[in-house]
């Protein structure tokens, strides 16, 4: 993956100066993310759907009261919020509709 990355900065580096937009290259090179950026994200990333893959798990068994399973789902969303401030967004559209949907099933509603 990382070659693919290097590979792939390196096309739009070349594209931009071939069409001579120089200023824009340096920008794309200043912009780069250093490996252990790339690294830090894999692992908030991972950490993040741990958490989800096992509060989904939790819900599914259907052992939870309504309102702690509502409380998962909700700790999860705020986690998010943490490993990744402002792309709340990001997560309502990856996961919110899940949880609502295991939810709805479980605890049969409409």
């Amino acid at each position: 993956m990382e070659k693919t990355l290097k590979a792939s900065r390196c096309c739009t580096v070349v594209q931009l100066a071939i069409i001579g937009k120089m200023e824009a290259a340096d920008q794309v090179r200043a912009f780069s993310p250093t490996n252990a950026e790339i690294d830090e994200e894999s692992r908030r990333i991972r950490r993040l759907r741990i958490v989800v893959n096992l509060s989904l798990s939790l819900i599914a068994q259907g052992d939870l009261p309504y309102e702690e399973a509502q409380g998962l789902a909700a700790a999860a969303g705020r986690l998010a919020e943490e490993l990744f401030p402002g792309k709340s967004h990001v997560y309502d559209l990856l996961y919110r509709s899940k949880f609502r949907r295991l939810v709805n099933e479980v605890y049969r509603l409409q």
